[in-house]
């Protein structure tokens, strides 16, 4: 009896973090494979926060890149510009849009070789301790 309600304490800890994480979705997403003889690409989504709680995403982490950077294009003296930022607050029931031109991932020095139609397995990290595991595939560089 004394293991069973040890066990039962165990997963009353964990229950709310796990909840937690189930109420964001990854609505879609894409890494793009870097151009030939370049080391940083970038990496788009569309997550939704559908808890009753604003989350701050502060950063990312990959097993196939050096490390990840969360970036914002901006307009200063008339020139857009990449910056990074170190944190991104997500509303409660708002989706977060990372697009080309806009919020994105900055992927750098890969660690495996990237083939387009493969997946690379992403982790989110939020404010308060709680990460997101997504994975997103891997596609072609726009032609311009």
């Amino acid at each position: 009896m004394r293991y069973f309600l040890i066990l039962y304490c165990i997963v009353l800890c964990f229950t709310p973090a796990i909840a937690q994480t189930d109420l964001l979705q990854l609505k879609q997403g894409e890494v793009r494979v870097p151009m030939p003889g370049r080391t940083v690409t970038a990496g788009y989504f569309t997550l939704y926060n559908g808890s009753a709680a604003a989350i701050e995403l502060v950063g990312a982490s990959s097993s196939a890149f050096q490390h990840i950077e969360l970036h914002q294009h901006i307009e200063h003296e008339g020139m857009m510009r990449m910056v990074e930022v170190a944190a991104i607050e997500i509303d409660a029931g708002a989706t977060l849009v990372f697009q080309p031109g806009g919020l994105h991932l900055m992927l750098f020095e890969p660690l495996q070789p990237l083939t387009e139609g493969d997946e690379i397995n992403i982790t989110l990290d939020f404010a308060d301790g709680k990460q997101l595991a997504i994975t997103l595939p891997l596609t072609a560089m726009p032609r311009r």
